[in-house]
């Protein structure tokens, strides 16, 4: 074993301070050859050789182009692409197609970055420390990238959904205060889950408020672009998505949200009391069985109806639509029972909508926050027991979170 002299411990210590500028040459050197490569699989023929088949390619090599400056999320480095005339047909590469300055995965740090509570003033100094003082990144071309944005959301909002099973769908809506608005403007937002437990983003639409009308025109474009009627919705209790919904979707079943229930009745009794009565609330919608359930609602408005009857009546309005989740699977009851599906991503928008007052309308902010969602998307987890949404897709009949069989009907009988 050699032993460590003092002169090799000082080599590894330089070579350790300088292994993020040696990997970046070792990967700059890779793609340019990775770049020669090609040009030699379309000619046939490897740099200085000449042409020799009959049938041989007629192209020949034309030194580089500039050096041109590639940012990934590794570093920025510099490579030259090969030139190359008396071709046939253009030569573009399939590793650096024309004018490329960025990667995608570096596209994709700015709504991670805006995610995350980075103002947009900030993106450029945190990009340079991120890609180096060398990334080819100034204000208009952050600029030029947001307008990317623009036109990827308004492929994404009129793609074709024909091929999306549908099964559960959250519909809510985040209100945004833009510069130049003198109202709140409300992005309505559904998001679904297919037969496979996945869930999906499906429409992000900026409308002047939660109406009938807005809702319905949401509803309406999915249907036309293909979507199936889901056979549960969960939204809070605004009338417009639930006339909406009934109106496009009629066969689909409507579950309100059991905290916004819970936050409206609280809001009829004194601060003392509500400690108390929150717990008592929250044990409704844990119960094993619908009628259960409705022992512990008839429970809590025995106690409270006399001092505070207005608290019950909210509990006991469009109580049906509030236990809809026990005809269905018990496993996805968590999932049924709020809208927390859209509150959780919707968490990280809202605390950036306040950004959104940098754009003059609600219309500017609409393709940012959409992108902020699909990074969040990107984290969505399955639904419980996803194996089961193939029954409820299929129309399988549940009582209770169980499903109905032969065989449990004729005990029932």
């Amino acid at each position: 074993m050699r032993k460590r002299t003092p002169e090799r411990v000082a080599e590894s210590t330089v070579t350790w301070e300088t292994l993020e500028e040696f990997g970046k040459v070792k990967i700059q050197e890779w793609l340019q050859r990775l770049l020669e490569e090609e040009v030699t699989e379309l000619l046939g023929r490897v740099r200085h050789e000449r042409r020799g088949a009959v049938d041989a390619s007629v192209g020949y090599r034309n030194g580089y182009g500039k050096p041109r400056r590639l940012s990934m999320k590794s570093g920025t480095i510099v490579v030259r692409r090969p030139r190359m005339r008396n071709l046939e047909e253009k030569f573009v590469s399939r590793l650096l197609p024309l004018f490329v300055r960025r990667t995608a995965e570096v596209g994709e740090l700015l709504p991670q970055l805006y995610l995350h509570g980075l103002s947009q003033g900030d993106f450029e100094l945190a990009l340079r420390g991120l890609l180096g003082d060398g990334a080819p990144l100034s204000s208009s071309s952050i600029a030029r990238l947001r307008s990317v944005w623009d036109l990827e959301y308004q492929e994404w909002s009129t793609r074709s959904l024909a091929d999306r099973e549908l099964v559960y769908v959250w519909a809510d809506g985040v209100y945004v205060k833009a510069g130049l608005e003198k109202e709140k403007a409300a992005l309505l937002v559904v998001i679904g889950a297919l037969r496979d437990g996945t869930k999906e983003v499906l429409a992000v639409v900026p409308g002047y408020r939660e109406s009938k009308d807005s809702w319905a025109c949401v509803f309406r474009d999915l249907r036309e672009r293909g979507l199936g009627a889901p056979r549960l919705l969960t939204a809070d209790g605004n009338a417009g998505v639930r006339s909406a919904l009934a109106e496009v979707w009629p066969e689909t079943k409507d579950q309100g949200c059991w905290n916004h229930k819970i936050v409206n009745v609280l809001d009829q009794l004194p601060k003392k009391l509500q400690t108390q009565a929150r717990d008592l609330l929250r044990e409704i919608p844990y119960a094993p069985t619908r009628d259960e359930a409705e022992r512990r609602r008839d429970g809590f408005a025995r106690r409270y109806r006399g001092g505070y009857p207005k608290a019950v009546s909210i509990l006991e309005k469009n109580w049906e639509r509030m236990v809809s989740f026990y005809d269905f699977p018990e496993e996805h009851w968590k999932h049924l029972r709020t809208t927390n599906v859209v509150e959780s991503p919707f968490a990280a928008v809202r605390l950036r909508t306040a950004a959104a007052k940098r754009f003059k309308k609600v219309e500017s902010a609409t393709a940012l926050i959409w992108k902020v969602l699909l990074v969040a998307e990107s984290r969505f987890r399955k639904l419980n027991a996803p194996e089961l949404m193939q029954l409820v897709y299929e129309g399988v009949e549940f009582v209770d979170g169980h499903a109905v069989t032969k065989e449990s009907r004729r005990r029932v009988a």
